[in-house]
Parts: structure tokens; sequence; C-alpha cells
């Protein structure tokens, strides 16, 4: 195969083939290395000149070259590795022939392992003066240039190899999330939860409403759903004894995509027995708090210019979120009273819509074929929802939007149900969980009867036998680890923060045009860079 920009291919291809007859494999197996250029710049950052000419200290480094600078028969490098890029100063006089021709044709991309000891420049970088060098692995493909060559954002997500490698913004975001979730595991683990797997291909939808992605196995000729989320047998293990359970895992949702929802995503769910949703709200505020302080090193953090604080929680019930957020073109806020009304719902629809048609927003769709509980849910949705900015948790959900959750003890039409939100967008959702198999089993029923392509096909019988068996008074919670880490880093895409994330198929021609063809940097050393203090 060949890529392109083509006459660079060609030209790396001639120069490997050179390394190859100057007798270099242009693909060693291994490289004895002593440092990272990461670990170098870290331990010797505070040693001087004097220091490093009194006390020669030899280090064996590999990388990858980000930038050449000949000069003459000398030349200036940096190579980048373990997040760090450090200089290296290669003489011919120093390393002899042989060496400096193998040096000569190496480009910009491959990957190099030298040994030498660390000096500073008359700019008092610190450098390594190099005493032997080696090809580790030849680049065949130039890299982007480092300022324009991935403003494609789009390229940025198909080629996240070389976004890695040119953006260390990008770099830091997958950092910061692989820290985001080994501190969850570290939270739970020091709680006495177990963490556990659970399946990814289920034979009956469950667990949330949406749209699944569908497969067939063949050898058991079984129709499969792509697990949209793994409540249900997270559940089944509390029944078997295991109080505390929590997993980190893949769903998949066949809908829409934008800019805080993919059809791939990872989200932590985490059940806890003898609790109730009240007790996980507590738990979650501790949580937040806990990875803004270690991730952050505060609890206040910028997102999209806005401070967000993890030191204050509020909490608003649905009803109270439509009370305050009501806006005031759309006349008198409705009151409570009203809300919980027969009828009440429809009405204060009615008058939103009235009101966002003057305003040229969307209006409620089917105001007429909706449950009141239903109505609730969709003017919380228009009226407050983008008004949550700082952490809230909005609780008691009505019933007819909450099928896996307990009723209040004194408002059977309500669901001991949390949502948290920040930045406008929903980060968890949490529950008592719903332990009665016989309403259990009644709410199923309603759900199938209902329809819809969200909606289950199917009542789960063995998780109904399974909760017949007794599941002990438990609170459960999902939490959106990519949205976590949006926040936590600043990311104003899902897709930022995901290191994959699925894209159109493109077409050969259209990916040729968009490959960056300049590379990093290449440019004659200066007098400045020259030689040893």
């Amino acid at each position: 195969m060949e890529f392109e920009p083509l006459d660079q291919y060609q030209q790396r291809r001639q120069n490997l083939k050179d390394i190859e007859a100057l007798g270099h494999p242009a693909y060693p197996r291994n490289f004895a290395w002593t440092h990272t250029p990461k670990q170098i710049l870290e331990k010797y950052a505070e040693s001087t000149v004097e220091q490093l000419e009194t006390s020669p200290i030899t280090v064996s480094v590999p990388g990858r070259i980000v930038a050449l600078r000949p000069h003459g028969k000398a030349a200036f490098a940096h190579v980048a590795g373990d997040g760090a890029r450090l200089q290296i100063y290669v003489r011919q006089d120093i390393v002899g022939d042989e060496a400096y021709k193998l040096f000569k044709l190496m480009d910009l991309g491959d990957f190099v392992g030298v040994t030498g000891h660390l000096f500073r420049t008359k700019t008092n970088e610190l450098s390594v003066k190099v005493d032997k060098l080696q090809l580790l692995t030849k680049s065949l493909l130039p890299l982007p240039e480092k300022w324009h060559g991935l403003a494609d954002v789009e390229l940025r997500y198909r080629r996240r190899y070389l976004d890695l490698i040119v953006n260390e913004k990008a770099r830091e975001v997958f950092i910061r999330r692989a820290q985001i979730i080994r501190e969850i595991r570290h939270f739970f683990d020091a709680r006495n939860y177990s963490e556990v797997e659970t399946p990814m291909m289920h034979p009956i939808l469950g667990g949330a409403t949406a749209r699944p992605f569908i497969t067939h196995h063949n050898t058991l000729d079984m129709k499969l759903y792509l697990r949209i989320a793994p409540e249900l047998y997270l559940k089944r293990l509390v029944v078997g004894g295991l109080d505390r359970v929590y997993e980190i895992n893949r769903n998949f949702r066949n809908e829409g995509i934008d800019a805080i929802h993919l059809q791939e995503f990872t989200m932590l769910e985490f059940y806890q027995a003898y609790s109730d949703y009240r007790e996980l709200m507590d738990m979650t505020e501790e949580l937040f708090r806990g990875l803004a302080e270690k991730v952050c090193g505060s609890t206040k953090f910028k997102y999209e210019e806005v401070e967000i604080d993890f030191a204050r929680f509020e909490r608003l019930s649905m009803r109270d979120a439509i009370v305050r957020f009501w806006p005031d073109a759309a006349g008198a806020p409705p009151a409570h009273s009203e809300l919980a009304a027969a009828n009440g719902p429809l009405t204060i629809a009615e008058r939103f819509n009235t009101y966002a048609r003057t305003q040229n927003i969307d209006p409620i769709l089917n105001v007429g074929k909706l449950s009141n509980g239903e109505l609730i849910g969709e003017l919380f949705e228009a009226v407050a929802e983008p008004h949550l900015v700082q952490p809230t948790f909005i609780y008691d959900f009505p019933i007819e939007i909450s099928p896996l959750s307990k009723t209040r003890a004194d408002d059977p039409s309500i669901a001991e149900r949390f949502e948290l939100f920040i930045a406008g967008m929903e980060v968890a959702n949490g529950f008592s969980e719903l332990n009665d198999p016989i309403d259990q089993e009644n709410r199923f029923r309603a759900q199938v009867e209902k329809g819809g392509h969200e909606a289950p096909k199917e009542v789960d019988i063995d998780y109904i036998r399974a909760l017949s068996h007794g599941l002990p008074p438990t609170a459960g919670e999902g939490i959106g680890i990519d949205r976590l880490v949006m926040l936590l880093t600043d990311s104003r895409a899902i897709r930022e923060v995901v290191l994959f994330p699925l894209l159109r198929a493109e077409s050969g021609e259209a990916a040729a045009e968009r490959i960056p063809a300049t590379t990093i940097e290449s440019k004659p050393a200066t007098a400045a860079d020259g030689a040893q203090k």
C-alpha cells in the first residue's frame, strides 16, 4: 500500500532502504533504557551546569523525534516520550561517521534510542550529549504540523493516535480520565464494594428505556441485544448476597449523537443493600467532592467559563424546579397544588406551549396523550433543566417515568428517585430500588403493553423470579463517566473524552485530501542552541 503524502512516503521508504544498506535494522526488538524524557526533566530539573560537569550523569533515553535542527556536522533534536520533550545534541566527531550517517537518514516521527551524558546549553536547556544512538522504529509517514495539521476536529477523532502525538491537551484529557476511573475504584473498594462484571449481550431488554442494538448468536440461534444498562443483573447479585457491588461498564444505545450523547458510552453503576436514595445523594456528594480535589486540586474548577463548585450541592424536588425556573414571560408560575392536581400538569403544559409558540421555541409534543407524570417530566426538561449549572439533585420523580423505583410512603404517585444535574447535563441517576416482585411485574407488563421503539418487548421473568427470592431494601445509582470526565477536563463535547468515537464512514478521496502533509518542526539550529556552557 502507498499513503498520502506520496512524495514523503516514497522518500522515507528510500531512507529505510539506505538505513538497512548501512547494516542497521529499521525495527529492532528492544532498547535498554534507563530514563524516559519526563523522568530526566523531573529528576534533574535543578541540576546546575557545574553539578553536571563535576558529577557526569549518563542516561539512555528512548523517544520519538518531534523536532530536527541540523547544523553541519552537528544537530539538535527533541525526542518525546512519557508526555515530555527532551533535547538531544548529536555531533559527528562524538558518535562517529557511521552513526552520523544513520542519524542523517532519520526523519521526524522516527523512534530513536540515545545514550549520553546530561548537560545544559547556552540557553540553559537540559539536554543529552549523545555518545551512541540507535534507530528503534522507522516512521514512513510524516507527523502533522503542530499548530495547523489537526485543526480538522473530525480528523482528530479519526486519527486519535496523531492527535495524542501533537495535542498535549488531548493527551492530558485521557491521562486524567484514567485517573478519574482509578479514584472511583479506590472510593468503592475502600467501602467494601465488590467490583463485578455482568453480560454485555442480553436476551431481553431491561434496566433502562432506550432503543437497542440487535445482534444474533449463531450457535444458540438467539436474538440478543447489546446492553443498554447492567441494572437488572447487578440487582440479581444483591439478591444473591453481594450487598455492595459496582461495575464500570460499556453500554450501547442505538440513538442520536450530539455534544453529550454517544451510542457507546461508559457508566458506573453501584448498588448498596439496606440503603435508600437519600443515602446515595450524600455518598455521591462525597464521591464528586473527592474526585475534584484529587483530579483538579480543588472542589472548584472551570467548565465553559463558569466556575463549578463541588463543595455545594443543591436539592430540589422536580415540582420545585418547575416553579423556580418558570419563565417570567409565560405568566405566573404554577402552584405546587396545581402540579399535583388531576389535570393540573396538562393545563400547565398547554400554558407553556402558548408561551413557546410566541418565543419560537420547541413546544411539548402530544400533550393530550401523556400522563400527568410524563407531563411533569416534559415540563421539567423544558423549563428547568438548562438552568441547572451548579450541582443540583432533582428528586421526587413521577412514578410513570420511574418504573424501577420504590414509591414514596406518603405519596404513591412519587418515586424515590433523583438525578444529578451539572452544567445543564444529567450526570447521575439513583433510586430506592423497587423490591416488590408483584408491583415490578405489573409495571413491566404496563411498559410492554404501551409499546414503542424504546420499550421492552417482553417481561424479564427471571428478574421477577429473583425478586421473589427477596431483594433487601437497596439503593442503586448510575453515573455517566464520560460526562463526568467532560466536566473535570473542561471538554465541550463527549467525543473529546472518548478515545475512538464512532464516525460516519469516510470516502478514500476525502481521507487523502485531509491528511496533513507538513511536519512538526524542522529548522536549522541557532547559535544559542550550540554548545555547552
